[in-house]
């Protein structure tokens, strides 16, 4: 047999039924977005190594990035994340800009990731981003549009939720329990893998980390302690934006968000999936203040988050969530009578699309049965038969498969028809 080859580990065939889910994805997250006021924005998908290695970690860069020397002899990485490209367009345009901006997007990434379920190399990200304001009060208008968007595609809060952590208040924590700044990344570390480890695994690795039993009991009375943002004033001004933009239910307080800790600055914010026995990270995002530093912009306060569409679109299928979506977008077929007839159908067929409709003629004279079940297995509703009788009487007959009946009528009738029920 003739060897099929294979697309690109990691990438993603997307039949007329997937890219159906894909544009309704889109243009929920579009909706969504623009119910805030935010404005859409794009950046290449190519990029110059160097801005990835002035913004993000070394293990992207070097790891996890597609990189290649173009023709010219410069280093170019298919985009890994968009916050460069989001610090380079705003650096350059910065003192010609209107702040605060509000701007998301939505597109393509590449990572050469280890692969797993939920994780693909080629991916699309939904990222919603707030520059010019440094308060929680924007921090909370960041994670209501996170739930906003849980809510708007039926997910309820006990099927994912919203958890919050705050860079400052860890930093306070931390101080208070005598861990020295060198040493926050890898306790945050610890921190992360705790949902990921057994409870003797994970003590086993706080005592090779040289945590005393003072320290080891003040984080497990940290992290167990659901009530210990009241004693930041950024979160409790925080929690009361989100009690005011209605979104509360959605949102909790949990000191296990430490992802990112150290790149963010203020508010950190992940939502992960709770339907089951492993949560998933469904997005993720905080305040970043340091944003244009690197590529020579000046200092702007930020807060954003991004979105992947794997996991996201594994919860809602799995949830039962994805709404019935047609992938046929022409709801009339015009069939071919006859050879005699087939220049008077494809006339029929363009004469219907100047009004406004979606419309596919059948390629070619076959038999009318046949053509039906085309109709049918397509999902289209509507079938004219243009044939001798009906050219006769300047009529076409039309036919409605969803309710089984048909009737012959004037040829302007019936098109004033279907304009009247699919316009």
């Amino acid at each position: 047999m003739k060897r099929l080859i294979p697309a690109v580990k990691g990438t993603r065939d997307f039949y007329p039924p997937q890219m159906a889910f894909r544009n309704w994805l889109y243009a929920t997250v579009r909706q969504v977005s623009e119910s805030f006021g935010y404005q859409e924005w794009e950046a290449p998908m190519l990029e110059s190594l160097d801005l990835y290695a002035a913004k993000s970690g070394e293990e992207l860069v070097k790891k996890q990035s597609y990189v290649f020397t173009d023709r010219g002899g410069d280093e170019i990485t298919l985009r890994p994340e968009l916050t460069p490209s989001l610090a380079r367009l705003v650096a350059q345009k910065q003192g010609e800009l209107v702040f605060p901006l509000r701007w998301w997007s939505w597109g393509p990434f590449w990572r050469y990731e280890k692969m797993q379920k939920g994780r693909a190399r080629e991916f699309f990200q939904w990222n919603v981003d707030m520059l010019g304001v440094n308060s929680p009060e924007a921090d909370a208008e960041l994670i209501a549009v996170a739930a906003t968007f849980l809510r708007t595609v039926g997910l309820t809060p006990q099927q994912a939720r919203i958890f919050v952590n705050s860079r400052r208040l860890m930093e306070a924590e931390f101080d208070a329990l005598g861990i020295a700044p060198e040493r926050r990344m890898e306790v945050s570390g610890l921190v992360d893998k705790r949902d990921k480890m057994t409870p003797q695994a994970w003590e086993a690795y706080a005592s090779e980390l040289g945590l005393s039993r003072a320290q080891w009991n003040g984080l497990l009375t940290l992290l167990a302690d659901g009530e210990r943002w009241k004693q930041s004033e950024e979160l409790r001004r925080l929690f009361a934006a989100l009690e005011a933009l209605g979104v509360q239910e959605y949102v909790q307080f949990d000191a296990g968000v430490v992802r990112g800790l150290l790149y963010y600055t203020g508010t950190v914010f992940e939502a992960f999936d709770l339907t089951g026995g492993v949560r998933r990270a469904i997005l993720g995002g905080g305040r970043y203040d340091n944003l244009l530093a690197d590529v020579g912009g000046e200092p702007l306060a930020g807060v954003g988050f991004a979105m992947g569409d794997v996991v996201i679109g594994i919860l809602l299928q799995e949830a039962g969530l994805v709404p019935s979506l047609p992938t046929m977008p022409a709801s009339v077929l015009v069939t071919v009578f006859d050879k005699h007839f087939w220049l008077a159908s494809l006339a029929l067929a363009s004469e219907l699309r100047r009004a406004g409709l979606n419309v596919v003629c059948y390629p070619e004279p076959a038999r009318l049965p046949r053509q039906f079940k085309f109709a049918d297995r397509m999902g289209i509703r509507f079938v004219l038969v243009l044939g001798p009788d009906e050219a006769a009487n300047g009529a076409v007959t039309l036919k409605d498969l969803m309710q089984g009946s048909q009737e012959t009528l004037p040829r302007q009738q019936a098109r004033d028809r279907l304009v009247t029920l699919l316009g």
